[in-house]
């Protein structure tokens, strides 16, 4: 196993290490929990280990439709080890059904399906609020991916009783390529139950609805085959 070195970057759901592997980085999931762009915090119990075995499920799974990212293995219950990439500083938004901002912008109720995804290019930037972004360069690649990406998370979630709302991916150069980074998890998806519409993902931390906790340990719990 590699050896956990200088911390070279904390952000609001991880830490990001170098090893003694310059091809590897360690990255460690914390239980802290923003929102609103870093207004709203606090924490979410066990958050760190739930989101590193839940993106580690859906960076397997990728992995074996021919998505190319970033993962290489889990370490510990908060540790994965992962290929250092050049982050490409755009957000993608993936949207298949209106909810969260998207609802307020077009002024349609949460729910509503969408006639095809929508993807939307925002700029990585707190200070200005994530703008939105309209970039050419590299895009082509990126949004082929996000949209094979949620085809295949959208098609594997449905016989788990989950329906696959929206979710944020995060992009980066490594050596001649484009890889898919950061973390696919309840904090960075909308999961729905399919028949309750029962929020299960970060929306109970950020509008106070309780269950906090529950609802990203019931994910896991599907995504291993236990179903209630």
């Amino acid at each position: 196993m590699v050896k956990r070195g200088e911390l070279i970057y904390e952000g609001k759901a991880k830490k990001v290490y170098k090893t003694d592997d310059p091809n590897v980085y360690y990255v460690y999931f914390k239980d802290d929990a923003t929102a609103f762009n870093g207004l709203k915090k606090g924490q979410i119990k066990d958050k760190g280990c739930l989101n590193n075995q839940i993106s580690t499920m859906f960076f397997e799974l990728l992995q074996t439709k021919g998505v190319s990212n970033h993962f290489v293995a889990m370490d510990g219950d908060r540790g994965m080890l992962v290929r250092p990439l050049e982050i490409i500083p755009v957000e993608v938004v993936v949207r298949n059904i209106v909810a969260g901002s998207l609802a307020k912008r077009i002024g349609q109720e949460e729910g509503t399906r969408l006639d095809s995804p929508v993807l939307e290019f925002y700029y990585k930037n707190d200070a200005l609020g994530d703008p939105m972004i309209n970039s050419e360069s590299e895009m082509s690649q990126i949004e082929k991916m996000a949209l094979e990406i949620n085809h295949i998370l959208r098609e594997y979630l449905v016989p788990h009783g989950i329906e696959l709302i929206d979710f944020k991916l995060e992009f980066g150069r490594y050596r001649k390529g484009i890889l898919l980074g950061d973390e696919i998890s309840p904090d960075t998806c909308r999961f729905w139950d399919i028949k309750t519409q029962e929020k299960m993902d970060k929306d109970r931390f950020r509008r106070d609805l309780g269950g906090v906790e529950e609802a990203y340990q019931e994910i896991l719990r599907r995504l291993k085959g236990v179903m209630k």
